[in-house]
């Protein structure tokens, strides 16, 4: 599978809040690093931020571009709210090693009708 299809089931399983299928993309020392906060470093600790994050809101992810080159895809995204976001995605041995996103956090938390600091 290329970065890209994998990028594609990537966005399915987010949609779907699969949350063990997420984690499974992950190589086990992989990193997450949504810029509007700390990084998650490893497979559970990633599979628990989106524990987490799908009980805190319910996150949709439309797709509107995927690149790639090399053993990279990046995601260009919004959602049914309005917030918009692009995602980095390194992949080796077919698992995510590394991932960064870019969205904006106080627009999410205001969208969500979430406390700051959640």
């Amino acid at each position: 599978m290329s970065p890209r299809d994998r990028v594609r089931a990537w966005v399915e399983a987010f949609n779907n809040a699969d949350v063990e299928g997420l984690a499974a993309m992950y190589s086990e020392d992989a990193i997450n690093h949504q810029v509007a906060n700390e990084p998650v470093v490893g497979r559970d600790a990633i599979r628990t931020m989106f524990a987490e994050g799908f009980a805190q809101a319910e996150m949709v992810c439309i797709s509107d571009n995927i690149f790639e080159e090399g053993d990279w895809a990046i995601l260009e995204w919004r959602d049914p709210k309005g917030l918009r976001g692009c995602g980095f995605f390194q992949f080796q041995a077919d698992k995510i090693v590394f991932q960064r996103g870019y969205w904006d956090k106080l627009s999410f938390i205001k969208l969500h009708g979430l406390e700051q600091g959640s």
